[in-house]
């Protein structure tokens, strides 16, 4: 038998809002009218909060970017508020539908199929076209992929950065990798399963065999693994076990405190930008790294990052 807990106010049209945990049916009480961007779990669906099960039961719609994922999570709070597709291909028309809704008044939380929404998740445009509106837009905080990594990775935790998801294609995914060489703090990626062997063997390469690393798999599922290592050792695992199973964070150390002074050497920058005005970002590397003697990657990942800058600069 079950009771019920917080008596929501009456004039909903959907009738009582409500949520079951614990074997307790809650009524969930009424929400001002806005977008909640609500975090969901990441793959145990006992991290969910009271707080966004009574988000998701009081609003007048979900936005998921899988329904059919936020329908399981749905179902096993007991909870039957409508579902709305909202997908990376949604274009501005659906933005503009959602808007109008929110305008007239109405509750639209806004979920991941994981996870905290607009981290590597579609859902970045929708908040700012309510911002642009004058929506208000309410968080309700919760599980994160890129937190939990972290915490459990064993690396310095002080300082962080969070890339998403590296470029599928080799050559790019090393170019990316160098202009991140010289971040002064712990770097977190996410990876698919079947490119973490091509992608530790990168990483390896271009940051070097031996920054401790942590490769984090299924977490919070009941095949969590947390394997930690240097770069070069866990790419030379994986390139034997070959690609695993589930969802993957990957975690990598700081770069060595000589490589980042290094990169801010202003007398470093000024030759860079010197060299860059007579030659491409891959010719003045080389051209300064043999003046210089610093190492080619780091002059390398310089010179991508300050033409990019000096590109934001003559578009602004």
């Amino acid at each position: 038998m079950t009771q019920r807990l917080d008596k929501r106010p009456e004039g909903s049209s959907r009738g009582p809002a409500t949520f079951t945990a614990f074997g307790l049916a809650a009524e969930a009480e009424s929400l001002a009218p806005g977008l909640y961007v609500v975090a969901t779990p990441i793959g145990n669906l006992r991290d969910v909060s009271f707080r966004a099960l009574a988000t998701l039961a009081a609003a007048d719609a979900v936005l998921a970017e899988d329904t059919r994922v936020t329908r399981t999570l749905l179902m096993h709070y007991g909870i039957t508020t409508p579902l709305v597709s909202y997908h990376e291909h949604s274009n501005e028309a659906v933005r503009e539908r959602m808007v109008m809704r929110l305008k007239a008044g109405e509750t639209l939380a806004l979920v991941s199929d994981a996870g905290t929404p607009l981290v590597s998740d579609p859902g970045f445009k929708l908040v700012q076209a309510a911002i642009a509106a004058g929506i208000p837009v309410t968080p309700i905080p919760g599980p994160s992929a890129v937190m939990t990594a972290i915490v459990a990775a064993g690396l310095p935790t002080d300082r962080f950065f969070f890339e998403g998801f590296l470029p599928q294609k080799s050559g790019a995914r090393r170019n990316r990798l160098e202009a991140l060489a010289g971040i002064p703090g712990t770097l977190v990626v996410f990876e698919s399963p079947h490119r973490l062997p091509e992608m530790l063997a990168d990483a390896a390469a271009t940051l070097g065999p031996e920054r401790p690393a942590a490769v984090a798999r299924e977490l919070t599922k009941l095949y969590e693994t947390i394997r930690r290592d240097s770069l070069g050792g866990l790419a030379e695992a994986f390139a034997e076990e070959g690609p695993p199973k589930g969802e993957v964070v990957v975690v990598i150390g700081a770069a060595p405190e000589d490589a980042v002074a290094r990169e801010a050497d202003t007398g470093l920058d000024a030759r860079i930008e010197a060299a860059l005005a007579r030659h491409s970002i891959k010719d003045a590397a080389a051209l300064v790294a043999d003046e210089t003697g610093q190492p080619k990657r780091v002059v390398y990942a310089r010179a991508l990052a300050l033409a990019r800058r000096a590109d934001d600069e003559t578009s602004a």
